[in-house]
C-alpha cells in the first residue's frame, strides 16, 4: 500500500501540476491559453523545463552541497531555503512569460497564479510543515473553479481532481509525510489563493 502512496506521491508532484494544468486547459478549454493545438506540446515543454526540470536541478545542488538531508525535505526547517529558491525562480519564470516571452495575457496571468501558489507554500512553511501536495492539487481546482460557470465541459475534469485530491492527501498521511491539520491547511490555502487569482485577474 505504501508503495502505492509513494507512486501517488510522486505522480502528483507539486512541481508537475503547472504543466498538468497546462495540458488540462490545453485540450479541454483552449481559448484560455490563446494557442492552437500545435503550439500546445512546446508549451507545455516550456512550462515543464521552466517549473519542474530547473526547480528539480537546483534541489539537486542543494543535496550536493549538503543544505538538505533529502529530496524529500522532511522536516520543515529543511524546506525553507529551497522554498525560497523555487519562490525566486517561480517570480522570474512569471515576469520572463509577462514581459519577455510571446505568449498569451490569459497564460501569462495564469503563470503569475501559479507563482502566487509557490510564494504562499513558502510563506506558510515559515510557521509550519505544510502540504505542498494538497496546496498544489486544491490551487488548481480554485483555478478551474471560476471557469466551469463559463465551461461546462470543465465539470468533470474538476470533479476527477477533487477525488484525486483525496487520493493525494490520503497518500500522503499513509507515508507520515504531514498531519491531518498541515494537510487541511494547505488544501484551504490552495482553495484561497487559486480562486482569489483567477477572480482578481480574470
Amino acid at each position: 500500500m505504501k508503495t502505492g502512496a509513494q507512486i501517488i506521491s510522486l505522480l502528483f508532484h507539486p512541481l508537475l501540476l503547472a504543466t498538468y494544468l497546462v495540458l488540462l486547459l490545453g485540450s479541454f478549454f483552449p481559448p484560455m491559453l490563446m494557442i492552437g493545438p500545435n503550439h500546445l506540446w512546446l508549451i507545455a515543454s516550456f512550462v515543464f523545463g521552466f517549473t519542474f526540470v530547473i526547480p528539480i536541478l537546483n534541489l539537486l545542488m542543494f543535496k550536493f552541497m549538503g543544505s538538505v538531508h533529502s529530496l524529500k525535505l522532511e522536516s520543515r526547517q529543511e524546506r525553507v531555503l529551497p522554498f525560497i529558491f523555487i519562490s525566486a525562480l517561480y517570480m522570474l519564470v512569471a515576469f520572463l512569460f509577462f514581459y519577455k516571452l510571446p505568449f498569451s495575457g490569459n497564460f501569462n496571468k495564469l503563470m503569475a497564479i501559479i507563482a502566487a501558489l509557490v510564494i504562499a507554500a513558502t510563506l506558510i512553511t515559515f510557521f509550519i510543515k505544510v502540504s505542498v501536495h494538497s496546496l498544489g492539487i486544491w490551487g488548481m481546482v480554485g483555478i478551474l473553479l471560476p471557469l466551469v460557470r463559463f465551461v461546462p465541459q470543465l465539470l468533470f475534469p474538476v470533479a476527477i481532481l477533487v477525488a484525486l485530491s483525496g487520493l493525494v492527501i490520503s497518500s500522503r498521511l499513509l507515508l507520515g509525510a504531514h498531519t491531518p491539520r498541515e494537510t487541511l491547511v494547505g488544501s484551504i490555502a490552495g482553495l484561497v489563493v487559486g480562486y482569489v487569482g483567477m477572480v482578481v485577474l480574470f
